[in-house]
């Protein structure tokens, strides 16, 4: 290893530089990393506490391969719903097959041969595994990568009820992972995204470099990602319909220009946003259909993609070309539902502008606008849906106070799969009815590297990491202050060191032949949670010196009996992590 001493300039965020700086990792592409001997020992010690606590809820560990047949993903329909970020390739007998982004088809393929009965079930697999996204865009070091290790686990079960009574067992089971290593996360309702499901829930590291936008409640407790977080809507504008009418509204394509100008409140107004969607074709080897989707919403709210995406089913969003909005007869910063061709088009209004009386839209005609606009009168929509992205401030959907934002990294995820997969997957057994029936599912991911940044991220100074002992690549930093000059000092370092190896001590030890101030720099660089100097002032009084790196106290040892005292020091370390556990009820 070597450590750095200048930040590299790639590296923007502190887990990244840190990392680098530490000689934990290597870079040898975009997204992906060399784990070195420092980074490979906290990763092992990571990935031990998740065995531990998987196996303490009753799984199974086993291993499935990286490179995996296209015949299991177009059974279940994922080949052709997924875009770029799976790495396709063929082998030498021109089969299609793919880097393994996860493992939800390869599992139930083989739940389907071995699982025949009731009498198997519950069942948890798990496996600790190589994954591959070709994400386009990676950044902030182990946070978003394109080759990871992750923790992803699959229960079996025989109804939901019993799927129901198993999650709550493996949303205590990741809080004990977090808390181990150290990590503050807290669970939030998610989009189950491309893994489907009728619930999912995901654990975040607060951080201000998180891309993740979580709403929280601080009087009741609802937390929710963005992607989903609902609020509660304020009541909308009750009143008999008033008759429509065009009013010029010149160079007026927003709505804030628009309220502006007609001296009325933004929620007075509804607005319009153009998306295209892409969907499933109707075969499965069918190129995927596009549609025009046009969205109203009132005036004072922001769109949520991810609920639209949801409440339409498709397969993406991109925002719509002008001429892809004009050639429905729309008008871009004049345009409403009112007049336009239907044919193709999807129109989706937000609940709260289908029930809002007299809103002021666009004409369809450059500089004009509608006053009293009125769904169900004037326009309807195709679907009615809530549409609203949540924002700092809006309501709690649970106890109506103030929400509050806050950023926050994903570092682990947890599904109800339902039987979205053993359905397609043929994965069925003999119930004790003897009826042939799916199995159902859930799944649990979290990624090693992710978890590990965002521990660095929370845990670290001006110095450098701060391991917890739970993690820490070792557990104590032994430091000579021999030189050349010295070399009686060097060989009683070295007795220390090798009486302390063979008592059972976790000790990178630093003998080089280096200033000391050069020695404290990278041990506090990388951050073990104790750090024991030998110098020859220390030896002559009969003590050893220490620095815990946490809170930065200082003390010595005496060397008859410093097995014992650094035995404390490190318990005491132990102690603090122990004190982190929680029992986090499903709510």
């Amino acid at each position: 290893m070597k450590t750095l001493r200048e930040t590299p300039a790639d590296a923007e965020i502190a887990s990244h530089q840190l990392m680098l700086r530490a000689s934990l990792v290597h870079q040898v592409a975009a997204g992906i990393f060399d784990y070195l001997p420092l980074g490979h020992r906290v990763k092992r010690k990571v990935e031990a506490i998740m065995r531990q606590e998987m196996d303490a809820i009753g799984g199974q560990e086993l291993s499935m391969p990286v490179v995996q047949p296209a015949e299991l993903w177009q059974r279940s329909g994922r080949w052709y719903a997924i875009g770029s970020d799976m790495a396709r390739l063929k082998d030498a007998g021109g089969r299609d097959m793919c880097l393994g982004m996860t493992h939800e088809e390869v599992v139930t393929d083989l739940a389907a041969d071995v699982i025949a009965s009731y009498k198997q079930l519950p069942c948890m697999l798990y496996q600790i595994q190589t994954k591959f996204r070709d994400e386009p865009r990676p950044r902030g070091g182990m946070i978003r990568v394109r080759e990871f290790t992750m923790k992803d686990g699959y229960s079996f079960h025989a109804d939901v009820a019993d799927l129901d009574a198993y999650y709550p067992s493996v949303y205590q089971a990741y809080f004990n992972i977090f808390d181990r290593c150290g990590l503050d996360a807290i669970a939030v309702e998610s989009d189950t995204g491309m893994m489907g499901g009728t619930m999912a829930h995901e654990y975040m590291a607060l951080t201000p470099v998180g891309e993740d936008t979580l709403l929280l409640c601080d009087a009741c407790g609802y937390r929710a990602n963005r992607q989903i977080a609902q609020i509660a809507k304020p009541a909308p504008s009750a009143g008999p319909a008033l008759p429509i009418e065009e009013v010029a509204t010149p160079d007026t394509t927003t709505i804030a220009s628009l309220a502006a100008l007609l001296d009325i409140d933004a929620s007075a107004t509804a607005k319009a946003v153009f998306l295209v969607g892409e969907f499933e074709g109707e075969r499965d080897d069918a190129p995927h259909a596009q549609r025009l989707i046009f969205a109203v919403l009132r005036g004072d709210m922001e769109l949520n993609e991810t609920k639209l995406a949801n409440a339409v089913k498709a397969l993406s969003l991109r925002p719509a070309q002008d001429e892809e909005i004009t050639a429905i007869g729309a008008v871009p910063g004049y345009a409403s539902p009112i007049g336009i061709r239907r044919e193709g088009v999807l129109v989706v209004a937000d609940d709260l502008v289908a029930g809002s009386a007299n809103l002021v839209a666009g004409a369809n005609k450059a500089g004009y606008h509608l006053r009293n606009t009125n769904h169900g009168r004037d326009w309807q929509a195709d679907q009615v849906a809530d549409l609203v992205a949540a924002a700092e401030g809006h309501a709690c959907p649970t106890c109506r106070s103030p929400l509050h934002a806050s950023r926050g990294v994903e570092v682990g995820n947890i599904f109800k799969l339902g039987t979205k997969y053993s359905t397609a997957m043929g994965a069925t057994f003999h119930d004790e009815a003897g009826e042939s029936v799916p199995a159902v599912m859930g799944c649990y991911g979290i990624g090693t590297g992710r978890l590990i940044a965002s521990l660095i991220e929370q845990q670290h100074d001006e110095a450098g990491i701060i391991w917890p002992i739970s993690v820490a690549p070792y557990e104590v930093a032994l430091i000579s202050l021999a030189n050349a000059r010295t070399p009686e000092l060097a060989e009683a370092a070295d007795a220390i060191y090798e009486r302390l190896l063979a008592e059972g001590f976790e000790l990178l030890y630093d003998d080089r032949d280096e200033r000391a101030g050069v020695k404290f720099n990278d041990a506090d660089l990388l951050g073990l949670p104790v750090r024991l100097t030998i110098g020859k002032r220390g030896l002559d009084q009969g003590i050893v010196e220490y620095k815990l790196r946490a809170s930065g106290a200082v003390g010595e040892l005496p060397l008859e009996g410093l097995s014992d005292g650094l035995r404390a020091l490190l318990d005491a370390e132990w102690d603090r992590v122990r004190a982190r556990l929680r029992t986090i009820p499903l709510g």
